[in-house]
């Protein structure tokens, strides 16, 4: 059997080189395609439902609201297992898939069966979905501040921006004379411009 592949490879020696360099194409050309990590992201398929009750104990929460939690999960296709943390006024429970189950799929499963406990669980407490996130998800950090004063940059009067004398004028008409007046607007703007922008990014 040998015989015959070495005496048929050198016979055709052109094409075994031919057949060699298109392999060798072929593998550069995937090469540029593969996504290369790294640290690989490792993390297993789940799902996190988290639930806020203020004025439960750590029992209570275990008995009233994470054990409802964790058997209405119980039978969904590709769940592998439960794992769950009930603390002072506060319950999450993870639900661990197989690597070929769907993402998407297994939340769509896990919301199903939220809604159909959520009337056994105490009134007023409602347990929300963490998001498609990884133990290797990226963070974004940002600041906010004002454009640093100086006599190149001031606005015209009237208008928002450096006005004379360290003033900045807000665009609602604020003048903020101290830097204390000028962190708190910095403030005011992070909690409820950017905030509620940055929660509705998918």
């Amino acid at each position: 059997m040998f015989k015959f592949i070495i005496e048929t490879a050198v016979r055709f020696r052109w094409a075994v080189v031919f057949v060699a360099t298109l392999l060798v194409v072929y593998g550069l050309f995937q090469l540029n395609k593969l996504p290369i990590d790294a640290v690989p992201d490792i993390t297993n398929r789940q799902v996190q439902i988290n639930t806020i009750a203020p004025a439960l104990a750590p029992g209570q929460i275990e008995r009233q609201v994470t054990y409802p939690l964790e058997t209405a999960l119980a039978g969904i296709p590709g769940l592998t297992s439960t794992r769950s943390i009930s603390r002072n006024g506060f319950s999450q429970v993870t639900a661990i898939f197989t690597d070929q189950t769907d993402i998407y799929f297994a939340r769509q499963q896990v919301a199903e069966r939220m809604r159909e406990v959520e009337e056994e669980l105490p009134e007023g407490v409602t347990p929300m979905m963490s998001p498609v996130t990884t133990g290797l998800g990226e963070v974004l950090m940002w600041t906010v501040d004002y454009v640093p004063f100086n006599s190149t940059n001031l606005a015209e009067p009237g208008q928002p921006g450096w006005q004379e004398g360290e003033v900045y004028l807000t665009p609602e008409g604020e003048r903020l004379t101290t830097p204390e007046a000028r962190a708190t607007y910095l403030r005011t703007v992070q909690d409820w411009i950017i905030a509620p922008q940055m929660r509705s990014t998918p």
